[in-house]
């Protein structure tokens, strides 16, 4: 679970990027985080991350603060960036064993673990390659793995299908519902609103740092009175833009 309450984030003291804002993700469920670009979405992330400390409010994730103590809070969760070059230098396979020796995956369980991700993912052939070698879609995969190698109760992902392959894009949404129906959390931002109308449990649209909705897609169709689409609606929501 993440609990997201008052949170504010300004940037030279006077552009509000995030404002006031309050979400609680439960477990067993994926909530999609909307909005146009500038909206506050990958601020907020940062935040509820530790990368970014927000100027007022909480963050817990499984009840752990994260400002108060960051490094039991990073514990909880898998994050995938926005970005996925990093580590460039590095073969996919030494990527995958420095992200378990960091979150202390002992050698049976990684190896198992990297296998099967690696099988899932179709990577099997190029773990011995350096990063910097794959193409945007496959260091996408490779930063995937990397975060789910240590098996994190909470998943935190930032545009996760930006660079995927179809067959990729599906297999990491149908993870992504696997790891909700087991009890556990997704919070992941996108652009693609067909994506989050089709696999999300809620959706939080924020605005200019505000948040303009939380819910089920039936209790925003209920809340604007329209049968529209998700898309739709939220063209209009932030038509401002």
């Amino acid at each position: 679970m993440i609990e997201i309450k008052n949170v504010s984030k300004s940037y030279n003291g006077t552009i509000k990027a995030v404002d006031d804002l309050n979400i609680i993700i439960p477990d067993g469920e994926i909530v999609g985080f909307l909005g146009p670009n500038g909206a506050g979405k990958t601020t907020t992330i940062k935040m509820v991350t530790g990368i970014t400390k927000p100027d007022s409010g909480s963050i817990t994730i499984n009840g752990i603060n994260v400002a108060d103590n960051a490094l039991e809070a990073k514990r909880q969760f898998g994050f995938v960036p926005d970005s996925p070059d990093m580590f460039l230098r590095l073969k996919g396979l030494e990527y995958l064993n420095f992200m378990s020796d960091i979150y202390d995956v002992d050698g049976d369980t990684r190896k198992q673990r990297i296998r099967e991700l690696a099988e899932r993912f179709d990577m099997e052939s190029v773990l011995t390659d350096q990063i910097q070698s794959y193409s945007h879609g496959m260091r996408q995969k490779i930063v995937i793995m990397g975060v789910l190698v240590h098996s994190p109760s909470v998943w935190i992902l930032d545009e996760p299908m930006t660079g995927l392959d179809p067959r990729s894009s599906f297999l990491l949404k149908e993870m992504m519902r696997e790891h909700a129906d087991s009890g556990k959390t997704v919070f992941f931002s996108t652009h693609v609103l067909e994506v989050a109308e089709k696999l999300c449990d809620k959706v939080a649209i924020i605005n200019k740092g505000k948040l303009q909705f939380y819910g089920t897609m039936d209790e925003m169709r209920e809340h604007f009175m329209t049968d529209d689409s998700l898309e739709k609606i939220f063209l209009e929501m932030t038509e401002n833009e």
